[in-house]
């Protein structure tokens, strides 16, 4: 009886080992979709026919990482005096940084003191920055002399030459898009 028993035993436990993999195989033999569009998403949870609707191609062979989302911590509660809960209506304006009437929460204000110093700071770098790339640009032009550099003597052959023209040509356009964009963060910045 103890040999029945055994062996009865093995045969139930060849059968749900059958049965998960039957119900892994299930599971592995659905497609993997990736559907464009920021941002990408790769999905096993349409159908074909909605994934051909949105423009989805299906992932062969690929290996994919799945990785679960982390939820985000819940602020922390108002102190104990600060008033009434929000109703149903007004909860989701309870967590943004702004409530309905535009006054900021504490915590996500910054003393004026220090915001003018971070103002003075950056207005301090851009302008450094600004002054050293205009310095660079004037250099670059007279190394460029009007599209006209100076020959080196690696350039017997004029096609290195009128690449190393256009080049030079490339570096000044980049450096004036440059100083453009240090100007206009300038701009931004409070007087």
């Amino acid at each position: 009886m103890d040999r029945v028993r055994k062996g009865w035993l093995l045969g139930a436990g060849v059968c749900a080992l059958l049965w998960t993999a039957g119900a892994w195989a299930q599971e592995v033999a659905r497609p993997v979709y990736r559907c464009p569009g920021p941002p990408v998403l790769y999905t096993d949870a349409i159908s074909a026919e909605d994934a051909r609707d949105r423009g989805c191609r299906v992932i062969d062979g690929a290996p994919l990482t799945v990785t679960q989302a982390q939820r985000r911590q819940a602020p922390a509660s108002a102190p104990a005096g600060a008033g009434t809960q929000p109703t149903a209506a007004g909860a989701g304006q309870a967590n943004s940084p702004t409530s309905g009437s535009g006054a900021q929460r504490p915590e996500a204000r910054v003393d004026p003191a220090v915001q003018r110093a971070r103002d003075a700071d950056a207005r301090r770098i851009l302008t450094a920055e600004l002054r050293r790339e205009e310095e660079r640009l004037e250099q670059l032009k007279r190394e460029f002399n009007n599209g006209e550099p100076e020959r080196r003597g690696d350039e017997r052959n004029f096609a290195l030459y009128q690449q190393r023209v256009a080049e030079m040509r490339g570096v000044i356009v980049r450096k004036e898009s440059d100083i453009a964009a240090i100007r206009r963060e300038l701009g931004k910045l409070p007087q």
